[in-house]
């Protein structure tokens, strides 16, 4: 039997069958939920006396979908107010489908749970920073996510409670 080269999932360079190099290929990324509300227009588009306060949480979550097939979604959700008053508020589920192959055991959960969501960020980014300005706001850029320091804030929250890391 030949061996004949089997493409990677990136259109590129090939891998050998033989081949153990540890790999993590982005299937399909998509917005699987989009919600932006602007309730005081037009009101809240007048110039403000100051600037408003930012809220912004972040969520992982992830699913397996075959032996070495994953689902993963990056939620974030935020507002901006002046006081009490909402400008604005946004949600977005920014989903992927990782295949993770040749990846020890017991580093597949961190690779999910951070290279997945790190590789789905700048394009969640700039959907918020888009819906945020089509919104009559300016853009709206989110700094970067430390998803290293989310993952080890989540693991210790699970520990606490006294289960293990969940994907």
């Amino acid at each position: 039997m030949a061996d004949s080269p089997v493409p990677n999932g990136n259109g590129g360079a090939t891998a050998q069958p033989d081949d153990f190099t540890p790999t993590l290929n982005a299937l399909a990324q998509y917005a699987k939920d989009l919600s932006f509300e602007n309730p005081n227009a037009p009101r809240s588009l007048q110039p403000q006396q100051q600037g408003p306060q930012i809220n912004i949480q972040v969520n992982v979550n992830a699913k397996q979908l075959a032996e070495e097939d994953f689902e993963v979604d990056l939620r974030l959700e935020g507002d901006a107010k002046i006081g009490a008053e909402v400008l604005f508020a946004f949600e977005l589920t920014y989903s992927g489908i990782f295949r993770l192959r040749n990846i020890p055991q017991d580093q597949v959960h961190p690779a999910v749970m951070i290279e997945c969501p790190r590789l789905l960020f700048p394009f969640a980014r700039q959907i918020i920073a888009d819906a945020v300005r089509n919104g009559g706001f300016p853009p709206l850029y989110i700094d970067p996510i430390d998803f290293v320091g989310l993952y080890r804030q989540k693991a210790a929250e699970a520990q606490a409670q006294g289960g293990g890391p969940a994907a």
